[in-house]
C-alpha cells in the first residue's frame, strides 16, 4: 500500500480558519471602529473577500479528499471518517491539473510528465482491457 494522496491538511483545515478568523478579526475592527476610512465601504471589501475565499476553497480545495492509497488492484480513499476502495477497472478516467495548488496529482516538477498519475493511467487502462472495457 503506498500513499499517492499529498498533504493538504494545511490547506483544507487550516489556511480557511486563519482566512476567515482574519475577515472576522477585520469586521469586529470595522464595527467598533470609528476611524478615517472605516465604514461601509470597508464592510463591503471585507465581505466580498469572505464570499470569494468561501466560494474558492470550496471550489479547489474542500472537494478534495484526506487521503488517497495506491493498493495496487483497488484505490483507497479516506476522507475523515469515511472510508471507501475503488477498483482501477472502474475508473473511468486519470488526469493530471498542472498549475493547481494544492495539486490534484502531486509533482514536484508541474513541467515534467507525472509519474504517479502516468502509472495509474496504465494500471487503469490495463485493468480495464481485463474486464472487457
Amino acid at each position: 500500500m503506498k500513499k499517492i494522496s499529498g498533504r493538504i491538511f494545511l490547506q483544507k483545515r487550516v489556511f480557511p480558519f486563519i482566512w476567515f478568523g482574519f475577515l472576522g478579526v477585520l469586521g469586529v475592527g470595522v464595527g467598533l471602529g470609528r476611524g478615517e476610512g472605516q465604514g461601509p465601504p470597508f464592510a463591503l471589501i471585507v465581505i466580498f473577500m469572505a464570499v470569494f475565499g468561501f466560494f474558492v476553497m470550496r471550489k479547489l480545495v474542500w472537494d478534495l479528499v484526506d487521503e488517497v492509497y495506491d493498493c495496487g488492484t483497488f484505490l483507497l480513499i479516506r476522507n475523515g471518517p469515511e472510508e471507501d476502495s475503488v477498483p482501477l477497472a472502474n475508473i473511468m478516467n486519470v488526469s493530471v491539473a498542472l498549475f493547481q495548488n494544492p495539486k490534484r496529482i502531486f509533482t514536484l516538477n508541474p513541467f515534467a510528465k507525472n509519474q504517479v498519475a502516468e502509472d495509474l493511467i496504465q494500471r487503469v487502462y490495463e485493468q480495464r482491457a481485463k474486464r472487457g472495457f
